[in-house]
């Protein structure tokens, strides 16, 4: 009986974003500008919550979570993503490609639930505000937020199990700027029909869980702002969540685009798009969302840069 010469990939080449040389510097220039704003934004956006005691609110606590989040899922792609841009052969080997897989999902699953843990929040202080500080206790912000990020590594940790435990015996070029499910089961040799339905499932089952909790805190934050009779009291109401709204339009609406079309119009090229945005994009975009059309943290963003300001007086 014949032998069959099987070699087993023990790295991948990441075939980035594009392969146009003259892209390539521009490219790196932009998502260079974007990363740095982002780590900027969040790291800000923490530091100021932290620091400003009128921050000290729900809202804000799971604000600040959030940016944590984005910060950490931002910086498990963005680095990675951009020395494709300076170097030939962008290599990333098997074992760093299932950590950068792991934490993806990880803080992805996680930003899904802390958004419906902060349109509960909204629901909480605009439909129940006189039961506000007892159903927002300490405790139950805590659990609204450790909860997802057990959920979410633990979820993580079993895709990633599964997907690395597959045979990689041929090609092992990723058609994407990152470690993903779907890019990596392209180049499995082994039957991925189970690994693709545990995707959609979960995939499916995160999003219904998630959004539907966010649908329907708002559907009653909206039928408690139409009971409001003053113009001004409605349109604080509606400040509150204006933020949140943006927020969960953006990431949502790019999950379901990616994640639950039709296997039949499914395109790797089309992922990677969707994926530019929600992994670099919109980790940027939240602290600013949130900082130009909140009050609150305009006048403490004020307060702290007068205080800087102040400082830096003080030591000439």
């Amino acid at each position: 009986m014949a032998e069959v010469n099987v070699t087993h990939v023990t790295e991948f080449i990441l075939n980035g974003i594009t392969d146009r040389p003259e892209l390539q510097a521009p490219c790196f220039v932009v998502f260079l500008v974007i990363y740095l704003v982002t780590v900027l934004g969040n790291v800000g956006l923490i530091s100021l919550i932290r620091m400003d005691a009128r921050l000290h609110t729900p809202m804000y606590y799971f604000l600040s979570h959030l940016a944590f989040v984005d910060l950490c899922y931002s910086s498990a792609i963005t680095p990675k993503m951009m020395v494709n841009f300076v170097v030939e052969h962008n290599t990333i080997s098997f074992h760093a490609c299932a950590i950068q897989l792991c934490c993806f999902l990880t803080f992805m699953i996680t930003e899904c639930f802390l958004l419906a843990s902060m349109a509960y929040d909204r629901y909480v202080a605009i439909c129940r505000p006189l039961h506000y500080s007892t159903l927002m206790s300490k405790r139950v912000c805590s659990q609204l937020v450790a909860v997802p990020y057990v959920y979410s590594f633990l979820v993580a940790l079993f895709h990633t199990i599964i997907t690395f435990c597959l045979t990689y015996c041929g090609p092992n070029v990723i058609n994407h700027f990152y470690c993903d499910d779907l890019p990596l089961l392209a180049l499995s040799c082994s039957d991925t029909h189970v690994k693709e339905v545990l995707i959609f499932a979960f995939a499916g089952f995160d999003m219904i869980c998630s959004s539907s909790i966010v649908l329907t805190s708002y559907i009653f934050i909206t039928t408690a702002i139409l009971k409001i009779h003053s113009t001004q009291g409605r349109h604080k109401a509606i400040s509150t969540c204006g933020s949140h709204m943006v927020a969960v339009t953006l990431f949502y609406g790019t999950l379901i685009f990616m994640y639950l079309q039709p296997q039949s119009s499914h395109s790797l090229d089309t992922d990677k798009m969707a994926s530019v945005f929600y992994t670099v994009v919109i980790p940027m975009l939240n602290p600013l969302i949130y900082s130009l059309r909140n009050k609150e943290v305009k006048d403490a963003s004020k307060k702290a840069l007068e205080k800087g300001c102040e400082t830096v007086k003080m030591l000439k």
